[in-house]
């Protein structure tokens, strides 16, 4: 791992730190200010050249800001003849926007995977796309592992000797809800949900029998928590015994802390793919899983072009 280098800029130090823990690689050096009038100044602090290198940035609030920030110490390592740049991108900004919905919108994800490339990245690491096609944005190898296997060892530990029921909030995460039922040899329901806006959604009815069970519903973010909420709420009324929920990336804008200590729900596991700063002091719900072991594992195989397929489970 002599040849390694591991970056990060401002967006989640933390988690770059405890990766760098793992490989046993101290955090390389880089200095990343802003003018006072909003641009933003890159300078690295040491010698990369012929080097692979990882910049560990997730694109979460303040996106745009992030996603600069990116761009420009990707343009800045490649310049300074870094053999090989990867784009550690644990939570991946404007994922939502995968398709047009309607007529004359974009579809910013694309957009965002061709200012990566153009910037001079060579391969992205990201986890738990929102869609699994945003892989095929990129014009670089891509590698989308999943926070599944740190989650369901938690699972695992806790509900062993209880009967759960995998939830999921929408049709659209069926699939993941599947792949975690038959990991867990548990029961499978689906909440039908009508979505009549950006951020609000109203729950129709739950598909599938949770009456009396314990009830997980996995997710692959939190926003503003309406559809959680809404969700277990449902799940409620249908006579399920105890509701939790999961999710890998808590974005957790707006009314989202509120809505979940208000809930119905008895706790919330979330990773560190964004930082949540004191929100966890301020939710006592909330409890947070590392997934810098994973990152670090498969950083390590890219870096010693071994195989990294058996992550993605």
């Amino acid at each position: 791992m002599d040849k390694i280098k591991l970056f990060t800029g401002n967006s989640n130090i933390p988690l770059a730190r405890e990766i760098c823990g793992y490989l046993s690689v101290p955090l390389a050096s880089a200095s990343v200010r802003t003018f006072s009038d909003g641009e933003i100044m890159v300078e690295i602090g040491e010698n990369v050249r012929g080097r692979d290198v990882y910049v560990v940035q997730p694109t979460c609030a303040p996106s745009n800001h992030n996603i600069m920030e990116l761009l420009i110490m990707i343009d800045a390592l490649k310049r300074a003849s870094a053999a090989r740049v990867t784009a550690v991108i644990p939570y991946f900004g404007y994922a939502r926007q995968d398709r047009k919905v309607a007529p004359r919108t974009p579809i910013t994800s694309k957009l965002v995977a061709d200012l990566i490339h153009t910037a001079g990245a060579s391969r992205v690491l990201t986890m738990d796309l929102h869609a699994g096609q945003i892989q095929g944005f990129f014009n670089i190898p891509v590698d989308n592992l999943y926070a599944a296997p740190v989650i369901l060892e938690d699972f695992k530990d806790r509900f062993s000797a209880r009967r759960l029921v995998v939830v999921s909030p929408d049709a659209g995460g069926t699939e993941r809800a599947r792949a975690f039922a038959k990991r867990l040899d548990a029961g499978l329901a689906i909440i039908d949900k009508r979505r009549s806006g950006p951020n609000v959604s109203e729950v129709m009815h739950v598909i599938g029998d949770v009456e009396g069970e314990v009830c997980m519903i996995v997710d692959d973010m939190i926003d503003t928590a309406g559809t959680l909420c809404q969700a277990a709420q449902a799940l409620k009324a249908k006579g399920a015994d105890k509701v939790y929920a999961c999710a890998t990336h808590p974005v957790l804008s707006g009314p989202a802390l509120e809505r979940i200590t208000q809930s119905c729900l008895e706790e919330v596991v979330i990773t560190n793919t964004i930082p949540v700063g004191d929100k966890v002091g301020l939710c006592p719900k909330l409890r947070t899983l590392s997934v810098a072991p994973l990152l670090a594992e498969a950083i390590r195989r890219i870096h010693d072009d071994e195989s990294v397929s058996s992550l993605f489970v």
